[in-house]
């Protein structure tokens, strides 16, 4: 990107005052582009890609809450900043903003200088993550470099934008209640940012434990069994079937990288999880293949009623910058790098790790590992 080329705003407001008032306000520093109802929005959105779009609530045949699904649904528009400005002053209006996506939300009637500085603030984010992509992509020319660096950054953004939005709601209140309501989404938000950047270090190399072998004696019965206590309460949720098997013939104690492992059962429970409906089934299953020398090898598999993934992506989801389908991403959350680290850490235990599946008749995760017998 050309840092000395005007950043873009899109106003959108079925309003004439306030359309002139905003274009007054930012037209000397940005271009701007205008539209008084939804559907211009999404077209004007697709054709033009502005920087920032300020967006009404209360329009007219299409409002804003419609306008912003139908842009974060897009493949074009999703990562493009949405700033409401709306006369629905309620806390619980707010919320409801920034739950749909937005980055940020500003109350009518506003003061030139907030839209200046809340309009800035979105501008210089993007602008950052521009260079950042720009400097990753002079080192390797990548498509899907640009895919996992834009998912990546919507990811992170994502949760950030949450924080700010709801400390700001947080402060409002004195009441217990409701402050300890904002900062529970708070900390769920933080607590998200936070594993994106611990996969990002993983995968980076610069966590400290990333190669260095950490062996201890364990007994995978007891491990399998703490794994499940943890994904449980997220199949109650949604009513699913979580059901296992640990063979008899596993030694009872086994000498490997415990942490590592459960790392890896972890994260694909996880993904079971999240791409099974409600109702589905999860069967989880560890058994011996081989023993030889006091080495134990482990075959672990994971097998969902889920959404299933086609033959032709079934290499890609393993890769760190090809993820399957980056509209699966966005609609099950989360960056896709949980497989990418569990292939990783099976190639450290000797082991291969692969997927049988069909689109629609669920998934099998399969992974193979190697441990000594005590």
């Amino acid at each position: 990107m050309n840092t000395e080329q005007k950043n873009s705003v899109l106003i959108v407001d079925d309003g004439h005052l306030v359309i002139e008032a905003l274009t007054q306000i930012l037209g000397n520093e940005y271009t701007i582009y205008a539209v008084k109802d939804g559907q211009d929005a999404i077209e004007t959105a697709e054709k033009f890609l502005p920087d920032v779009i300020l967006l009404d609530i209360i329009m007219p045949e299409m409002d804003g809450h419609a306008v912003i699904t139908a842009l974060k649904n897009s493949e074009a528009t999703r990562y493009i900043p949405v700033i409401f400005i709306s006369g629905l002053n309620e806390a619980g209006d707010e919320e409801k903003g920034l739950m749909l996506g937005a980055a940020d939300y500003i109350f009518k009637p506003f003061a030139p200088e907030i839209v200046r500085l809340r309009v800035k603030n979105q501008i210089k984010l993007i602008n950052q993550m521009r260079l950042i992509i720009e400097k990753e992509l002079s080192e390797k020319s990548s498509r899907a470099k640009i895919s996992f660096l834009s998912n990546m950054s919507h990811e992170m953004l994502t949760p950030m934008n949450v924080i700010m939005g709801m400390t700001q709601i947080a402060k409002q209140f004195k009441e217990p209640e409701k402050t300890a309501y904002y900062l529970n989404k708070i900390e769920n938000s933080g607590q998200k940012l936070l594993g994106l950047i611990n996969d990002l270090l993983e995968l980076s190399g610069n966590s400290t434990d990333m190669f260095t072998p950490v062996n201890s004696v364990f007994s995978v019965n007891t491990m399998c069994r703490k794994i499940l206590e943890k994904i449980k309460p997220e199949t109650e949720k949604k009513q699913q079937s979580l059901t296992y098997k640990i063979d008899q013939a596993i030694p009872i104690l086994l000498i490997g990288e415990e942490k590592r492992l459960a790392q890896v059962i972890t994260n694909l429970l996880t993904n079971a999880v999240k791409f099974t409906p409600e109702n589905g089934s999860i069967h989880f299953s560890v058994s011996v293949v081989d023993s030889l020398d006091g080495a134990v090898i482990l075959k672990t598999e994971i097998t969902d009623s889920g959404i299933g993934v086609s033959k032709e992506l079934q290499d890609k989801i393993f890769n760190i910058f090809e993820q399957a389908d980056d509209s699966l991403t966005r609609s099950y959350s989360g960056a896709g790098l949980g497989l990418a680290i569990s292939k990783h850490i099976i190639e450290m235990l000797e082991g291969d790790i692969w997927v049988e599946s069909e689109p629609g008749k669920g998934s099998k995760f399969v992974f193979t590992c190697k441990m000594r017998e005590r």
